[in-house]
């Protein structure tokens, strides 16, 4: 007769999981590419795609609401098991600092998890000026999209920040130049979309008329 072995929580592997912040207004292509090749660089079992809420000082921006925004993100990942939606940030009230986020994922994931918080490279080197960034060095790995030609300098960010370079994954990713700016204006003018976004987020844009009225 067969038996079945339950290894102690402190024995199982530790579950490697990314965690992809932005606005996704909307979801296109680049995000889809950066956060598959993410996990499989760093070997992660999932990647959590993490909209951001509405900051009441962002409100005049035209960002669209939270609800449209989940709703793309959710279509756009419908097919992939590895990527996963977080409505952590959406969900809980302001201020929305990444260190709360991570904070958040941390608890909600166990103590067991490995975060690793994805960015782009303008947004490592502005590191310095986000909130509490010594304490979000020590809650997770940061991993930085780069580049094939990109020849990073360390020294300032290690003089404002030092040991960060420790703490931080460079990841090599395919050059996608698409932004949502240009699709929102794209979609405004009624210029094509396909190929930037999928299609099923190209026939959400156009059934509910975002971006018509900015």
């Amino acid at each position: 007769m067969s038996t079945s072995f339950t290894a102690p929580d402190d024995e199982r592997p530790a579950v490697r999981l990314g965690i992809l912040g932005g606005t996704f207004d909307p979801i296109h292509i680049g995000h889809l590419i950066l956060a598959e090749e993410a996990r499989y660089q760093l070997k992660l079992d999932r990647v959590l795609l993490a909209p951001a809420a509405d900051p009441p000082h962002k409100r005049d921006q035209g960002k669209s609401p939270a609800a449209r925004r989940v709703r793309m993100a959710e279509l756009a990942i419908a097919d992939n098991p590895h990527l996963a939606l977080s409505r952590i940030d959406v969900d809980r009230p302001g201020p929305h600092y990444t260190l709360d986020l991570v904070r958040l994922l941390q608890e909600q994931h166990g103590p067991s998890a490995e975060l690793y918080f994805l960015m782009g490279l303008d947004s490592l080197v502005d590191l310095p000026t986000w909130h509490r960034p010594v304490e979000l060095m020590q809650q997770c790995r940061l991993v930085a999209f780069s580049r094939p030609d990109a020849d990073f300098d360390w020294t300032a960010l290690e003089a404002a920040l030092p040991g960060v370079r420790s703490r931080v994954d460079l990841l090599t990713m395919p050059l996608v130049q698409i932004s949502g700016r240009d699709l929102r204006q794209r979609a405004r003018e009624g210029r094509p979309l396909r190929y930037l976004v999928l299609p099923k987020i190209e026939q959400y844009i156009h059934e509910h008329l975002l971006y018509r009225d900015e």
